[in-house]
């Protein structure tokens, strides 16, 4: 199998930031404070989660002060680009440990994108995971559109967000 290492990632990051950290819809801008995601997590960048000093995710309203005393001054554009580049490398290397098949670029991107935003272990928990281990990659796209409530209801963003993987998945190159 291919090494997330030796992988174009390209389109999994242009996907994520089309999907991340985005107020006005443009995606020449980034939020450079910490900002309360839809899920309820304390997010910065480009949807990287804001961590307190024992690496536990800040979740919460109630926890803004503790969110922006860890960015106290925000993040400029090149650090959130550092932030998306380790995210997306720690990502894709656990979506790699989780693939016992041979993707396509294309199949890998969207899930890492799917994995970069409802968690790994909830990836290595579903039934999409299970499916393409099984080589069921036309049974995929479905599994994808499953996830798209957050909080118990179902959100636009995230509709739109599964709809781009399963084009990604569906792809020419996939």
């Amino acid at each position: 199998m291919v090494s997330a290492m030796t992988r174009d990632l390209s389109r999994a990051v242009e996907l994520i930031k089309s999907f991340e950290g985005i107020l006005d819809g443009d995606p020449a801008t980034v939020n450079l404070d910490p900002y309360l995601c839809p899920a309820g997590y304390w997010t910065i960048g480009w949807g990287h989660v804001v961590l307190d000093p024992r690496g536990k995710q800040v979740k919460g309203a109630e926890n803004k002060q503790e969110a922006r005393s860890i960015y106290p001054g925000g993040i400029t554009k090149a650090e959130a680009e550092v932030l998306l580049t380790d995210d997306i490398r720690r990502f894709a290397a656990g979506v790699e440990k989780l693939l016992k098949v041979a993707v396509s670029d294309a199949k890998f991107c969207a899930l890492v994108s799917f994995a970069y935003n409802v968690g790994v272990g909830a990836l290595e928990r579903s039934t999409l995971l299970k499916l393409v281990n099984q080589g069921a990659f036309d049974q995929a796209p479905a599994q994808f559109l499953r996830w798209t409530k957050a909080g118990g209801r179902e959100l636009a963003g995230l509709k739109r967000r599964r709809e781009a993987e399963v084009r990604l998945w569906q792809s020419a190159e996939a």
